[in-house]
């Protein structure tokens, strides 16, 4: 069976008002969803990745000697997760936390399929498919912090 719309009428609508989509209940719903997302990827970068190399615990931290980046490069990536995983809350940085952490995964799977032999490179891949569903669906933030960065030049 078709889906179909009930027509709004002006007696309903004031003059000069438009109905966006997230205004209907599927749009609010959609937007609940990538909230939802947003918070539970934030959690698992915050505390899951980035906590173990802000620590130094000694996984995190024999993985990074097995790499020669050694304790810097472990805080360093650990403290990029964290960041990111703030941002990804953060309404006008979500969608440019999102490209940031999405390049991070990038360069984890790299490192995975290289010096890992690939034990865990299905990690990285499988979270680049959320972040990219933020980074554009959140990308309209982009212009907010355009206008905030020439603001403040």
């Amino acid at each position: 069976m078709p889906e179909t719309t009930a027509a709004v009428t002006a007696d309903s609508t004031p003059a000069g008002v438009v109905i966006a989509e997230s205004a209907t209940a599927r749009g609010r719903r959609a937007r609940i969803a990538l909230r939802a997302l947003q918070v539970l990827l934030a959690l698992f970068y915050a505390i899951a990745s980035a906590l173990p190399k802000l620590i130094g615990h000694a996984s995190a931290a024999e993985s990074f000697e097995r790499l020669g980046w050694g304790s810097a490069g472990m805080y360093t990536i650990g403290a990029l997760e964290l960041a990111g995983a703030i941002a990804l809350l953060t309404p006008v940085l979500q969608s440019v936390a999102a490209m940031a952490l999405g390049a991070l995964m990038v360069g984890a799977f790299v490192v995975q399929i290289s010096v890992f032999d690939g034990q865990y490179a299905a990690t990285p891949v499988i979270l680049i498919v959320p972040l990219t569903l933020i980074a554009w669906a959140r990308r309209g933030h982009n212009a907010d912090l355009l206008r905030l960065l020439l603001r403040r030049a």
